[in-house]
């Protein structure tokens, strides 16, 4: 029987790779079932400013299945990322993205390469919250909880465990973002106590990242919040010889995307240049999902068989090349190879997966904790010196709360602050309890709201200050 999955076209040069692709898949005899929709710039044109219709929710929710061209999203202003919008509202937490040398019929440095990203999809920076507070200043949230990061960390050994890896590494930046990115550690070492046939180590992001593109042979399946990992995934797939040969699945709970991890590329549009083999292995890896692991290896095997051949699009040439093609002119090649396999080229086998995943939503168990609230933290929009924000402060604040320390872009410049230290117009101040129980209500700190905007300050955000267990659920000050 045929399986729905829906398709959109995207912009840019999506539509001609979506027909490539579709034109192989139906070649080499996969059972779809094609369901279209139109996602991207025309909706938004539209007037529909999440750039995806009811409709096209309805198609993916019936299929269950999306595989999908490139969306272009603009950057610094304009309409959201869809294709965040996507995996967030469907709940596809989990992006995996493979990252293999084809030497020597794709130049690369990194004959030897073969390593998976699997990358946090949901949170961190990509929650997308961002507020301009002050004239000078915008912040925007880093988002990171521990079920996403159990969910995520626990894809990883499991997707070792499955295709027959040895080795997880996880990397973040918990030298610096110590409570966020510490999360993300914590929880590597607690789940990753559960496997111990699979090798572990952690990395710090920017190393790590060095690494990957001097030495990406020593890794075999990196873990990793959202942001690095879109980073280091495009890193890893150009060490590769070209960015336009990486395939990636996003995956949920009950709903897949597939895609390339390319961008639309608007400036080649039409011309017949791009490259087909991300969005055609991003298939690949969907055929596996649906459970036609013949047509995905048939598929995968013609086009490794096109690479040896040397038939490449103009991304790809080298040495090797001996044809140098289309956009079109690959996907003939691929069809013309279908039953074929390399020969030098390691061929793949697939085989299809089990009916039920047990990776999806396995949580750590644990209570909840014991929650107090001994301060808080308000932001003010202040044109002058520490000093007189100080100043200001303490004339109207009646002793439930103390002002503890002042900041400027976290560093503390309030008591006894460094002259050296560059100021904007957005400051931190710290109020801790003043009464000697350890704990402060919600209306001491409405109370305090109330008398620094009635003295005329202007309070552009406040944090509550909270333990967990007794542990602090706050950041020192840089320099506190």
């Amino acid at each position: 029987m045929a399986t729905a999955i829906t398709v959109a076209h995207g912009d840019g040069i999506g539509p001609e790779i979506m027909a490539a692709t579709l034109r192989i898949l139906r070649e080499a005899g996969a059972r779809l079932d094609v369901e279209p929709i139109e996602i991207g710039e025309a909706v938004y044109r539209r007037g529909v400013s999440s750039g995806i219709e009811a409709s096209s929710w309805d198609s993916l929710r019936r299929t269950s299945v999306l595989l999908k061209a490139p969306i272009t999203t603009p950057s610094g202003g304009g309409f959201k990322s869809l294709n965040v919008t996507i995996r967030k509202t469907m709940g596809l937490y989990a992006n995996v993205r493979p990252c293999v040398a084809y030497h020597p019929f794709v130049p690369t440095r990194h004959p030897g390469m073969d390593l998976v990203i699997v990358r946090e999809n949901e949170e961190d920076l990509y929650a997308g919250i961002e507020h301009r507070q002050t004239d000078d200043v915008v912040q925007c949230l880093k988002l990171i909880s521990r079920p996403g990061c159990e969910r995520i960390v626990r894809y990883a050994f499991e997707y070792a465990r499955r295709t027959g890896r040895k080795h997880v590494t996880c990397m973040t930046k918990d030298n610096i973002m110590k409570m966020s990115d510490g999360l993300f550690h914590r929880v590597f070492r607690e789940i990753g106590a559960e496997y111990p046939e699979i090798g572990k180590d952690h990395m710090i992001i920017d190393i790590g990242t060095a690494l990957v593109a001097d030495q990406p042979g020593r890794f075999d399946v990196i873990v990793t919040p959202n942001l690095y990992g879109d980073i280091i995934s495009d890193v890893a797939a150009q060490v590769t010889g070209s960015v336009g040969l990486g395939g990636s699945a996003n995956i949920g709970d009950t709903i897949a995307m597939f895609e390339a991890i390319h961008g639309s590329a608007p400036d080649i549009a039409g011309k017949g240049l791009a490259n087909p083999s991300g969005l055609l292995l991003g298939a690949v890896m969907m055929l596996v999902h649906i459970r036609q692991a013949d047509v995905a290896a048939a598929v995968h095997n013609a086009w490794l068989k096109t690479l040896e051949d040397g038939v490449h699009t103009p991304d790809i040439c080298g040495e090797r090349t001996s044809a140098r093609v289309s956009t079109d002119g690959f996907a003939d090649a691929v069809i013309d190879r279908l039953g074929h396999a390399p020969t030098q080229l390691t061929p793949v086998a697939y085989s299809n997966p089990p009916v039920v995943s047990n990776h999806a939503t396995t949580l750590l168990p644990r209570k909840r904790a014991a929650k107090a609230m001994v301060g808080v933290d308000l932001f003010f929009h202040w044109d002058e010196a520490a000093a007189g924000l100080a100043e200001r402060i303490n004339a109207v604040t009646n002793g439930a709360l103390t002002l503890q320390m002042i900041t400027n872009r976290g560093v503390k410049v309030w008591p006894n602050g460094a002259p050296e230290t560059f100021c904007t117009d957005h400051w931190r101040a710290r109020f801790m309890d003043a009464n000697g129980d350890g704990t402060v209500s919600h209306p001491e700190i409405i109370d305090l709201m109330r008398r620094v905007t009635n003295g005329g300050l202007d309070v552009v955000k406040s944090e509550a200050l909270c333990t967990f267990d007794g542990e602090p659920g706050y950041s020192l000050g840089q320099g506190q």
